[in-house]
């Protein structure tokens, strides 16, 4: 396959930097909401649950989809590969981790947590099931964030760097 050459792959550079920007953006959006919520109050609750829903199908997954996309891109057309460098393969399997755990944990437990509000009304605040999945939906995108500031660190820093021969 032929490789991208230096100018088009300081094109994809700038376009990854701008997807890693919405996904890492939204996800700290999305943090930011639930500290601001007063969970004693339904409207406010309601509306934050319906922003961070809006963040996550319009930034969040943009970014995610589009680094992915664009992750392929630099694996197939450049010579970085997909299992050259250790430290590019590590990049991928806490990408794909981080993935599954938004897929499966925080948008799971986000949406579950609306059709409680709209079902219940005022009720779900109270609700057992409700708190816990704020709780631990919270935790998961502590975790996210964790995740993708140690990827940022392998990005800048190319730990597991195979040393040039002499």
């Amino acid at each position: 396959m032929k490789k991208m050459g230096t100018k088009e792959a300081r094109w994809l550079k700038i376009f990854h930097i701008v997807l890693v920007s919405l996904f890492f953006g939204g996800i700290m959006s999305s943090l930011v909401l639930n500290f601001t919520m007063e969970s004693a109050a339904y409207d406010q609750t309601l509306d934050m649950y319906k922003n961070v829903v809006a963040i996550s199908d319009y930034i969040v997954r943009t970014g995610a989809v589009g680094t992915l996309l664009v992750g392929f891109i630099y694996g197939f057309f450049t010579n970085w590969g997909f299992f050259k460098h250790r430290w590019v393969t590590i990049k991928w399997i806490l990408f794909i981790i981080q993935t599954i755990v938004g897929i499966t944990i925080v948008d799971e437990l986000m949406m579950e947590n609306l059709a409680l509000l709209e079902a219940e009304g005022s009720k779900a605040l109270t609700n057992p099931v409700f708190i816990d999945n704020h709780i631990v939906r919270q935790y998961a995108v502590y975790f996210q964030i964790a995740v993708t500031l140690f990827i940022f660190a392998i990005s800048v820093l190319r730990p597991w760097k195979k040393k040039r021969q002499k």
